[in-house]
């Protein structure tokens, strides 16, 4: 039974979709005014494996994550770039491809723009104004937050608490501080449109009411994002949303923890701010989802050099054990199975399974997941160093190999590579004949020259395993 913790509820409940075959999700996606930063990658990966798991559970997603494509900040780059805001967005929409592209996110995503959907936009504005709960001051329209008798709910603080505490826009005009904004009169040389307003433009929040609503309808079942946009972000689309079509807006609220830099906010100023594409030309996509998904979602995690080695720790560990997996598995040597080892894997891989499951069906506990694969590979390693294998021995290593990529590659999205490229001047079977080379030194006692192999083999990123009855090798 899969449970997940609902922002909204504050309580991890079982999931119940709308409809029991299809799953309609709505992630916050990027304001495209620049690169995205590494922080802004932890949502993307971790709605990604979500999808997956739910695929994996047998539903069908539909997934939608905008782009906001006509923002403040938009209209400030431009003027700094001396361009057009559509520019900017053209530019920043093919960066954001660019710079996720090698986190393996699966396609069929879909990606629709603010400026896109104005004309349902407006409709929207009208519905409020129309219902009294929208009201109209020189060009700008606002949301009546006294009339939503539940404002609040999501961020579970109630209006005294907000008034006091919030970080909100100054405003004279507007009927209380907290009104936010649904409509924006234009200011000269910015994007507008006409409306029965004036010309202007669409409020943030705004937005992702309307495209939500646009493809997955008035009532959907999971919302994410990061829990920077509990309030006043999601606070306010469930405010005009429900306000406007009298019904519930979304069932799950799912908020991702933040990202620190050795546990400081992420701050240009403080000189610890890093943006996903230069992140990226140090460490793989393979490595920063294992980083990142090594920790609950809800929890903050701390972006360091060492916690990215320790990514790769893993990762080579995992790509070493399948290489020496399938290498194994190409055998055709005879034999008796060892019974008593064999159970053993056997039991493993079952436990394995078994708190993979747990875990993903437990708040898709990733952390747990990663840690049942890598008790399999811990067995599986400990049986290859112990045992020659026999034929009647490969079909549970084929089923724990299969296991492994199922919750590595398939739900978890980091690919598993094990053929890495050799050199042009050392190839492969150059390798296998040095190793024979090194096999014959060994049986002759010539301990000068195997040593001398291994060390010079290391020097060039081969790394050598001697077991029992044959010496394996891998790509660092």
């Amino acid at each position: 039974m899969l449970k997940l913790y609902n922002t909204l509820t504050q309580k991890t409940e079982e999931f119940k979709p709308l409809d029991p075959q299809e799953v309609k999700m709505y992630i916050c996606g990027p304001t495209v005014y620049n690169h995205i930063h590494i922080g802004n990658a932890r949502p993307v990966i971790f709605f990604d494996t979500v999808r997956r798991y739910l695929e994996y559970k047998g539903y069908r997603v539909k997934l939608v994550q905008n782009f906001t494509d006509i923002d403040d900040k938009l209209i400030n780059q431009a003027n700094e770039e001396k361009t057009t805001v559509k520019s900017i967005a053209e530019k920043y929409i093919k960066a954001f491809y660019e710079d996720t592209a090698s986190l393996n996110i699966k396609e069929g995503i879909l990606r629709p723009q603010a400026t896109e959907h104005i004309d349902q936009m407006i409709d929207l504005v009208k519905k409020l104004e129309e219902q009294g709960i929208a009201y109209q001051i020189e060009g700008d329209v606002y949301f009546n937050i006294e009339k939503f008798q539940s404002y609040g709910k999501l961020s579970h603080r109630n209006l005294e608490d907000l008034k006091s505490g919030a970080r909100i826009e100054v405003n004279d005009s507007k009927k209380a501080p907290l009104d936010f904004t649904l409509w924006k009169k234009a200011k000269p040389g910015e994007p507008q449109w006409a409306s029965p307003w004036g010309p202007g433009r669409p409020g943030w929040h705004l937005e992702c009411s309307v495209m939500s609503a646009e493809y997955l309808g008035k009532t959907f079942d999971i919302h994410g994002g990061g829990n920077d946009l509990i309030f006043p972000h999601h606070e306010n689309e469930i405010a005009q949303s429900e306000a406007a079509f009298n019904q519930d807006f979304c069932h799950y609220w799912m908020h991702v923890g933040m990202l620190n830099i050795r546990g400081e906010k992420m701050s240009k100023s403080k000189g610890n701010f890093f943006y996903l594409k230069d992140v990226l030309s140090q460490y793989s996509g393979s490595q920063l989802r294992m980083f990142m998904l090594s920790s609950h979602y809800k929890k903050p995690i701390d972006f360091s050099e060492e916690e990215m080695a320790m990514a790769k720790s893993k990762l080579d560990r995992l790509e070493n054990t399948m290489q020496r997996l399938e290498e194994a598995l190409q055998q055709t040597e005879g034999g008796a199975v060892n019974e008593d080892n064999l159970q053993v894997l056997k039991t493993k891989l079952n436990e394995s399974k078994n708190r993979f499951n747990q875990g993903m069906d437990e708040d898709f506990n990733t952390a747990i997941a990663i840690g049942a694969a890598f008790e399999l590979i811990k067995e599986i390693n400990i049986y290859l160093d112990r045992n020659s294998l026999y034929a009647a021995e490969k079909k549970i290593l084929m089923e724990a190999k299969e296991f492994i990529h199922l919750v590595m590659e398939q739900v978890l999205g980091i690919k598993i590579e094990t053929e890495k490229q050799v050199g042009s001047d050392l190839t492969k079977e150059l390798i296998e004949y040095l190793l024979e080379l090194r096999r014959q030194a060994r049986a002759d006692k010539d301990w000068n020259l195997a040593d001398s192999i291994r060390d010079r083999l290391a020097e060039l990123g081969i790394s050598i395993k001697d077991s029992k009855d044959k010496t394996s090798w891998t790509i660092d």
